[in-house]
């Protein structure tokens, strides 16, 4: 998720991104002017899993770094500066300020820290690395503009990117093939590992190959440069468009039809799922506000429920193909391009949890996602609409243009009430997986994103949801 990279809409601050370690407070209690908001993909970077190149400062929202909680002790105390919430600080940085000059640094203050909503000021460190980024990856007037020349702004952030537009000043004009925009998408909490992340690399240059996505300028440990395709965001109520589902669902059967060069045993979603149940069982909350949460989540026997799904699933046919594994909103361009014919207007974006799986499991998170929108600007920062999941006939119309496209490459039984049926109840059953591996998922990044973004309280929505489902498909 992940979340939203909202197809280049607005993107949260990414504060730091260096692999330095140095103390700083928790968001609400952050002293002196050190912005650590440590970076997303949302999965992160680690909880005891291997950094991929960025080593998060301990200003995790529980003062996490590697899942231990770090002590100051007296020596560090006494280099904190004094601070100050002047007239000249971020809204967002203000209030928090205040706050911890009134000492409520542990209440369920979240939504109060953000009641101005995000931030959305590139900061300095930020700013100066993507310039040597793209001096270094990039050709032409790339690599003779000045710094102060340079233009950067947040796009969107997902719930597991963080994406910036890099840009040349206007009186810049290239002087060869050098694209003037670039997409600079730097990693966040990655809970994949770093195995996860040399897999999507292959896989992005692979589909910019074919043409099935966009091109790959440079890659570095923290993040890379991708090429910028002018879009229109997709909104989470367009996904019930029945043009614009018709075209996904024609999209997704072209992914699940590519053979990669990958391991091709479905392992990827109890292996993932185990992971993640592995780590929440783990995780020692501090602030009061999370650990309330974390304990309210514990009392749904989810060790137990797990066994539940499994035996659900183990008993659910679903052929293993390649499946992108994240099919929401974010995840899917609208090109602007006048060029392209009517019919092939989208593109799937972002690939780092894109595996050999099974197929259901793309039907059933992709229903999921029609419930929930990542744009809202108000804490917790999304917007559950059940009532959004997609009807019988929604998704029979889903199925029908998937069946479509795949039949223009293979042969497929003649008796499709069946097939539809089957689906039916593969997808729904599927959609159970997906609530219970991004509950983990919002879990683990409660404790070490720097996102801002009510992951507790989105773990205890896609729970609910999950049951809600389980009394309807089981």
């Amino acid at each position: 998720m992940r979340f939203r990279p909202c197809a280049y809409g607005r993107l949260f601050r990414l504060s730091n991104i260096t692999g330095d370690l140095r103390l700083s407070a928790s968001p609400l209690c952050r002293v002196g002017a050190s912005y650590n908001r440590g970076f997303p993909l949302l999965f992160a970077r680690k909880l005891t899993m291997q950094s991929s190149g960025i080593v998060s400062k301990c200003s995790g929202r529980d003062d996490v770094c590697s899942g231990k909680v770090v002590e100051p002790g007296p020596e560090l105390l006494s280099n904190i500066p004094t601070i100050t919430a002047d007239d000249s600080s971020p809204p967002v940085e203000k209030r928090r300020l205040e706050l911890l000059l009134e000492g409520n640094c542990d209440d369920d203050s979240e939504a109060e820290s953000f009641k101005d909503g995000r931030s959305e000021d590139v900061d300095r460190d930020t700013r100066s690395k993507a310039f040597v980024w793209c001096r270094d990856f990039l050709s032409g007037s790339w690599k003779t503009i000045r710094e102060e020349d340079f233009q950067i702004s947040i796009v969107s952030g997902g719930l597991s990117n963080l994406l910036y537009l890099c840009s040349l000043p206007e009186h810049v004009h290239t002087v060869g093939t050098e694209p003037r925009l670039v997409l600079l998408r730097v990693y966040g909490a990655i809970l994949q590992g770093v195995d996860s992340l040399v897999l999507e690399s292959v896989m992005f240059s692979i589909l910019a190959e074919r043409c099935l996505g966009p091109k790959l300028y440079g890659i570095f440990p923290e993040g890379r440069l991708e090429q910028y395709l002018p879009n229109t965001r997709m909104r989470t109520e367009q996904l019930s468009d029945p043009t614009i589902s018709a075209e996904i669902a024609t999209k997704v059967a072209h992914f699940h039809e590519m053979v990669m060069p990958f391991n091709k045993e479905p392992k990827w979603l109890f292996g993932t799922i185990d992971k993640y149940m592995d780590q929440v069982m783990k995780l020692n909350f501090v602030r009061d506000a999370h650990l309330k949460k974390y304990k309210k989540l514990m009392k749904m026997n989810l060790v137990a429920e797990l066994e539940s799904l499994r035996e659900l699933l183990a008993a659910t046919p679903s052929p293993v193909v390649f499946c992108h594994n994240d099919i929401q909103e974010g995840n899917i361009l609208m090109l602007d391009n006048k060029d392209q014919p009517s019919t092939d207007k989208l593109m799937l974006i972002d690939f780092e949890y894109s595996s050999y799986n099974y197929r259901g499991f793309d039907f059933g998170n992709h229903f999921c996602e029609w419930m929930y929108n990542y744009t809202y600007d108000q804490w917790p920062f999304y917007k559950a609409t059940p009532e959004n999941y997609p009807t019988r006939e929604q998704q029979l119309h889903f199925i029908r243009n998937y069946l479509a496209e795949q039949r223009r490459h293979s042969d497929i039984p003649t008796d499709q009430a069946q097939i539809e049926e089957d689906m039916i109840i593969e997808a729904n059953r599927y959609a159970l997986a997906s609530h219970f591996l991004w509950g983990l998922w919002s879990i683990i990044q409660a404790k070490i994103s720097k996102i801002e973004f009510g992951y507790m309280d989105y773990a205890q929505c896609r729970f609910d949801a999950y049951f809600k489902q389980k009394k309807l498909f089981s």
